[in-house]
């Protein structure tokens, strides 16, 4: 039940997270599902329901991969979760301000110039027709596309790592945390 937006991926992955009385989020809850050394961990909101050792959640905030929270309470009624169903209940607030936050990075990062912006859409539509009406063609087109974007990541790549910019305005530009910030430019610049 997590949230991803299409720019950056895992990087910033939403979900509601539960929120205990007292403001703070619950430790991750361990299921043992038979025998064997490993347990089931999760912290889905939805287990926190006071149950099988589970504290009680109160409410429900939007949570980021990144670490980002939401300041925003959204209370939970229990009496509408249904156990066989949670991903029904309604967590449009905490999806509401997890956008919110999507929209707040994407206006801090680096924009694309508007030329590119517009050929990339109309490359993505093209592209997409082509798979529907000649896709061998499509196959064709999507590795010369690689080809190219191979290239130009590493050489991007090494000019970044070669400039003096600091790794967190490296990281803001990108809307990444810094760690996923080295952790791409390093992977684009160690591509032959």
């Amino acid at each position: 039940m997590e949230w991803q937006s299409e720019q950056f991926g895992a990087a910033h992955e939403g979900r509601a997270a539960a929120v205990l009385a007292d403001g703070s989020e619950p430790e991750p809850v361990y299921f043992d599902i038979g025998s064997g050394g490993s347990m089931h961990r999760t912290s889905d909101w939805w287990v926190y329901d006071g149950t099988l050792r589970a504290p009680l959640a109160t409410g429900l905030r939007a949570a980021c991969s990144c670490s980002w929270r939401g300041t925003t309470r959204y209370p939970v009624d229990w009496d509408d979760v249904d156990p066989h169903g949670p991903h029904l209940y309604d967590t449009s607030g905490p999806k509401s301000d997890w956008a919110q936050h999507i929209a707040e990075t994407e206006a801090r990062s680096v924009p694309l110039p508007e030329t590119l912006a517009e050929l990339l859409r109309r490359l993505d539509e093209q592209l997409v027709d082509l798979a529907e009406e000649a896709p061998l063609a499509a196959l064709r087109a999507v590795a010369a596309l690689e080809r190219t974007t191979h290239e130009v990541a590493r050489q991007a790549a090494l000019n970044v790592e070669a400039d003096t910019t600091s790794w967190t305005a490296v990281a803001t530009a990108l809307g990444l945390t810094e760690r996923d910030a080295r952790s791409r430019v390093g992977r684009y610049a160690l591509r032959h």
